[in-house]
């Protein structure tokens, strides 16, 4: 009998469930992965699949907990310093692509996470093949006013209309020609509250029927983060899925607000916070005159002495000038500004992974410009449940299924060498 030449299989693209599948088998065995994987398409090969390998493929059903490390990719634009990134790492998300133009954030960006974001957004001029295909594209974009005119009007001077025509010259029109271009299942938005009532209530309506026009299923809602940390920071939070990959009316529903109980301000506070957080005499003499100047004239203006078993006001990028907005009390001492270290905390973020390594004015602007990560995090659990839920089969044979759409050689699973 002639003797049977061994081969080499390098398997690239392997999908992050088979991949976690895999540790799960090794971690239950005590067999080594490549006697693993020669044991597994062995069966395959006799036409044995082991329904354990199957289930690595199969999501759980709908509505049900969606698992800490569903595997899905995403897109980064407007990126700050990442508050939307470590949220939906949290639930498996891998990141492929970020963008943000500011400096000084992309040098913290860079810090945390390893990789510098692209510049200006502006500038990807040829989205389709500049960005990697993805399953969510995630932005936390600027909120601007659109100037919309009758389609008739448009077509009779020659013009384009639809959304290439109502916000031209925005930020948001480049979101919209990433969108057109890449078709992704899933597109998660944040802005301020504001937002839905910004320009007499036109920008939202524009936003709105843009994502529409290009076939996707809007869902929004304002959130406070005071349900998360000890901050009231109202957002709007936009999610719309795909029609052609998720139909007309995919399951989604915004988290409850957490059952737990939110960490107080004293929790997050430093026991011995430099000196120099302190505010000065003359800036505390101030500040107390100006607000009583204000107070005379039946104005709500003044500083912010912050309740320690309380939430404090919304902190802004504007925190560095004098941080009046927020103070903390002190005793026998003038009150003093947050740091940069506890701002973060304020937001959610886990401090220890997340150092600060800007100035304090970059720090302050940065953070007071970002989001919390929790509500993100808790967000990207529901949109996984509607992932989900299609990936089970609950949409039409006709529609493309989420973890296979559009997926390039760029973005695709792991690597499993079998020898």
């Amino acid at each position: 009998m002639p003797k049977i030449k061994k081969q080499q299989l390098n398997i690239r693209d392997v999908p992050d469930g088979v991949v976690q599948w895999i540790k799960t088998e090794l971690e239950n065995r005590t067999m080594k992965k490549n006697e693993l994987l020669l044991t597994v398409l062995d069966r395959a090969a006799r036409g044995d699949i082991t329904p354990s390998l199957l289930d690595a493929m199969i999501p759980p059903e709908p509505r049900q907990l969606a698992p800490s490390n569903f595997p899905f990719t995403f897109i980064d634009l407007f990126a700050g310093i990442g508050g939307f990134r470590m949220g939906l790492q949290k639930v498996g998300g891998r990141c492929v692509f970020s963008c943000e133009w500011d400096k000084n954030s992309q040098r913290t960006y860079h810090h945390w996470f390893g990789e510098k974001p692209v510049d200006d957004i502006r500038a990807i001029t040829k989205p389709a093949e500049e960005i990697p295909d993805h399953h969510v594209l995630a932005a936390g974009f600027p909120c601007q006013p659109f100037s919309i005119a009758g389609v008739s009007k448009k077509n009779s001077l020659g013009k384009a209309h639809g959304f290439r025509c109502d916000t031209q010259g925005t930020l948001f029109f480049n979101i919209a020609t990433i969108i057109e271009a890449k078709r992704p299942p899933v597109v998660i938005l944040e802005n301020v509250k504001n937002l839905l009532g910004h320009d007499k209530g036109r920008t939202w309506k524009v936003i709105h029927e843009v994502l529409s026009e290009l076939r996707y299923k809007v869902f929004h809602k304002v959130i406070d983060a005071a349900a998360y940390v000890p901050q009231h920071r109202e957002r709007v939070f936009i999610v719309a899925f795909n029609k052609d990959v998720f139909g007309e009316a995919p399951p989604f529903a915004f988290p409850p607000a957490p059952e737990k109980k939110r960490p107080t301000l004293r929790s997050i506070l430093d026991p011995n916070p430099p000196d120099k957080y302190t505010l000065s005499n003359h800036l505390w003499t101030y500040l107390q005159d100006y607000a009583k100047r204000h107070a005379a004239k039946g104005n709500g203006f003044g500083f912010g002495l912050a309740d320690l078993d309380g939430v404090t006001r919304t902190l802004s990028a504007r925190y560095f000038k004098v941080g009046s907005e927020i103070l903390i009390p002190q005793r026998g001492k003038n009150p003093r500004r947050l740091t940069p270290q506890e701002c973060a905390r304020l937001m959610g973020y886990d401090d220890k992974k997340y150092k600060v390594v800007v100035s304090d004015t970059q720090a302050y602007r940065q953070i007071g410009n970002s989001l919390c990560p929790l509500i993100v995090e808790d967000v990207a659990k529901e949109v996984t449940k509607v992932m989900a839920w299609q990936m089970h089969g609950h949409v039409s044979t006709s529609n493309v299924s989420m973890m296979n759409h559009r997926q390039s050689e760029t973005s695709r699973g792991s690597y499993v060498t079998a020898v």
